[in-house]
């Protein structure tokens, strides 16, 4: 059976949290093991980000039940912990990188996290060994930064000079983009495609059906505080929200509706 919507989850860091602020982004390499034995278990499976494309434009449809796995930022506990489970599954992914941060750390991060400290991101070698062994890489900008906060030109410089240094690392063509912290608005989506990104992601939840834009695909944030059913909850239902009241809130609305329909 052919998919009628499909879905992108969206992790961060895999390895273990120090704080509270961390445990939304950072999800420990045993959990997140368990969150993928879950998907499988449910008869999820992922897909390439290139097989959602062709589903959006028509090319080619998506079977039920998959989904499209996605990394931001390029830490290298993907790597070490994400990488040996999802080779075992058979299951493809894409990581986002900064590309002027590529072997150093999450500097964007420092300032708001309570300890202050920064996480190593992705060496040039790591990544290309990981590209030999079939993951995609895309681009989460050159820097990090917030982007509708930028001027034209350092907008440009952020988002065609990104793909440029990836392309150049990468020797394939870069055509994704994840905008930083999900910020976008009109001018930066048309950045993004004047810089020759074909689609890119955002941070906003849901389904996607064939008549999502391409600049602002939807994804689901996968917290690492999120047992391995809550994420099935979030699948589910679309949402970032995998509590069981949120669950018991859809299935009450569908009742609803149904007694509606036959009043």
């Amino acid at each position: 059976m052919n998919a009628e919507s499909a879905l992108v989850l969206m992790y961060h860091r895999v390895g273990e949290a120090r704080n509270a602020r961390e445990a939304r982004y950072a999800i420990g390499a045993s959990r997140f093991a368990d969150h993928m034995r879950a998907l499988r278990s449910a008869g999820f499976h992922a897909v390439q980000a290139a097989a959602l494309l062709e589903w959006l434009q028509g090319d080619a449809p998506l079977p039920s039940r998959s989904f499209v796995l996605t990394f931001d930022d390029g830490f290298s506990g993907v790597k070490e912990h994400a990488l040996p489970v999802l080779q075992q599954l058979g299951w493809p992914f894409t990581v986002f990188l900064v590309s002027s941060l590529i072997g150093q750390r999450d500097l964007w991060t420092r300032s708001a996290n309570p300890d202050g400290v920064t996480y190593p991101l992705l060496s040039a070698a790591e990544i290309l060994e990981m590209q030999r062994a079939g993951v995609s890489f895309q681009s989460h900008t050159r820097s990090h930064a917030s982007l509708p906060n930028l001027d034209d030109e350092q907008l440009a410089t952020e988002l065609a000079g990104s793909r440029a240094e990836l392309q150049a690392l990468l020797g394939t063509q870069v055509d994704l983009l994840a905008y930083p912290f999900g910020h976008v608005d009109e001018r930066v989506a048309g950045a993004a495609k004047h810089a020759g990104y074909r689609a890119a992601f955002s941070t906003q939840p849901g389904f996607n059906r064939r008549d999502v834009d391409p600049l602002r695909i939807r994804r689901l944030d996968i917290y690492g505080t999120d047992t391995a059913t809550q994420l099935l909850r979030k699948v589910k239902l679309g949402t970032n929200d995998g509590s069981v009241s949120n669950l018991a809130r859809y299935y009450w609305q569908r009742t609803k509706r149904r007694l509606q329909a036959t009043a």
